[in-house]
C-alpha cells in the first residue's frame, strides 16, 4: 500500500518534529509532502520553524530570533532514505519529484518550497523564482557527503531535485512477526488467548 501524508511546514516541522524525526530514523515506508511557505499560513501568519531569521511577523514584530531550521540537513543527518526539495512554480519538475518519491521503498520526504501570498511578504514567487535551480544531472544523490553540500545550499541559490537516496530495508521489513503480512491478514488463534484470560477470572 503506499501511504501518503500531507503536511506544512509549521505543524510537520514544528509541532510534529519529534513524529518526524523518528518516522525518517526508522524508514518507515511512508511518502510526506510538506508545503513549506515558511511561515504558519493557515492561522495568524506566524513564524514557523522554516521563517527566516530576522524575519517580522504580526507576533514578532522585532523579528524571528531562533535560526531557521534545514530540513533537508536535518533529513540527511537522519539517512531519511529519499530527500527532495521542489518549488511549486515548477510544476512539470515537482511532478517528477512525486514520482520519485512514490517509487521509492521507504521513508520519503519532499519539501515543497510555495509562496504563502497572505502573510509570507517576503518568500514570493518572484523571491523563489530567482533563486532556485535544478540539480545538474551529473550529481549523485547517494554520495551522502555531497548531499550534506547540497542539503546547505540557501540562499542566492537554492537547489531543487533529489538531494539524497540511500536505500536501506523499511521499518516493516525488519519486525520479524510482520515481515511477511500485516497482522490483520495473519490466522488468529483464538484458544491461545486462553492461560492470559484465565488470570482475569
Amino acid at each position: 500500500m503506499s501511504v501518503i501524508a500531507v503536511a506544512g511546514d509549521g505543524d510537520c516541522y514544528g509541532e510534529g518534529g519529534n513524529h518526524l524525526i523518528h518516522a525518517m530514523r526508522r524508514n518507515v515506508n511512508v511518502n510526506l509532502f510538506v508545503h513549506d511557505n515558511q511561515i504558519y499560513g493557515l492561522t495568524k501568519g506566524q513564524a514557523s520553524p522554516t521563517s527566516m531569521e530576522g524575519i517580522k511577523t504580526k507576533n514578532q514584530p522585532s523579528g524571528v530570533f531562533s535560526g531557521q531550521l534545514n530540513p533537508m540537513a536535518l533529513a540527511v543527518a537522519l539517512d531519511c532514505s529519499f530527500v527532495a526539495r521542489g518549488f511549486a512554480g515548477d510544476a512539470e519538475h515537482l511532478k517528477g519529484l512525486i514520482k520519485d518519491a512514490l517509487n521509492h521503498k521507504g521513508f520519503s520526504l519532499v519539501d515543497i518550497l510555495q509562496p504563502c501570498v497572505t502573510f509570507n511578504k517576503i518568500n514570493t514567487y518572484e523571491w523563489y523564482s530567482r533563486r532556485v535551480f535544478h540539480i545538474e544531472p551529473e550529481y549523485d544523490p547517494e554520495d551522502r557527503i555531497r548531499a550534506f553540500e547540497r542539503a546547505l545550499e540557501w540562499g542566492d541559490r537554492i537547489p531543487i531535485g533529489v538531494i539524497y537516496r540511500h536505500h536501506r530495508p523499511i521499518y516493516e521489513e525488519r519486525i520479524p512477526v510482520i515481515r511477511n503480512s500485516p497482522l490483520v491478514k495473519q490466522p488468529f488463534d483464538v484458544s491461545r488467548l486462553e492461560i492470559t484470560l484465565q488470570e482475569f477470572y
